[in-house]
């Protein structure tokens, strides 16, 4: 979706964001975010716990709505969508990973990759299968594809993750502490892998990391301060 000079609109922005919880004393948990994330970005989101990372990530991923301000998606806001709208927003355009996998322990890895394509409802049932298989293929996981979650690591739990948000082709992929329940070998590929889907696939990943070594190692580094951007920095070109 092109912006009215012509140019593409980010795939995501934020426009004086804010969310409190309405609690006997008000919490705010993010602060008057403005922010655009456009094509192909590897951007961190970094800063101190309690600093409203992971509740700018939901904010921007339609997870939680904003107490003010608006969220767009490719150029369009959602400030006035429904649930049902949202819901088909982020099944549409947005993957998600998590720090905690969240598989589904009764069904085979398969079965857990094919569920976002299911509700979508575009292909056949042969279809999402092949395409589940096939990208478990592409993350190493070919031989496992039968096995339940309880049958694999922690670092192969991660990559049926991240398969799972692949499903449906979204434009971003939005990671809340991807690698922060893992061991440093498993980090390493989860990393590589999100590095490879903005270098090679085109598409944009935005996470949440606590980890400075990964962060220092992606293209934009977004640092949250008690609910605020402190800082918004891009890495010099190689």
């Amino acid at each position: 979706m092109s912006g009215r000079d012509g140019m593409r609109a980010p795939l995501i922005e934020a426009r004086h964001v804010s969310r409190v919880l309405r609690e006997t004393v008000p919490v705010t948990l993010v602060r008057d975010i403005t922010l655009a994330i456009g094509e192909r970005e590897f951007v961190a989101i970094t800063g101190p716990s309690g600093s409203g990372k992971s509740s700018l990530l939901y904010l921007l991923g339609l997870l939680d709505l904003p107490s003010e301000g608006e969220v767009l998606i490719e150029g369009r806001s959602t400030a006035h969508m429904d649930d049902d709208e949202r819901a088909a927003v982020r099944l549409a355009r947005l993957g998600f990973v998590f720090q905690f996998h969240f598989l589904l322990p009764e069904f085979t890895i398969t079965e857990n990759v094919a569920l976002p394509m299911r509700a979508l409802g575009r292909l056949t049932e042969a279809e999402i299968t092949a395409r589940a298989e096939e990208l478990l293929a592409s993350l190493g996981l070919a031989d496992h594809r039968a096995k339940t979650p309880d049958g694999l690591s922690g670092g192969q739990r991660q990559r049926v993750a991240v398969a799972r948000a692949l499903a449906n082709d979204p434009l971003v992929i939005l990671a809340d502490e991807p690698t922060g329940n893992l061991d440093s070998k498993s980090t390493a590929q989860v990393f590589a892998i999100l590095r490879d889907l903005v270098d090679q696939h085109g598409k944009t990943v935005v996470a949440v990391t606590h980890d400075l070594n990964l962060a220092a190692r992606m293209d934009r580094r977004i640092e949250i301060v008690d609910g605020a951007i402190a800082s918004d920095l891009r890495a010099e070109p190689a």
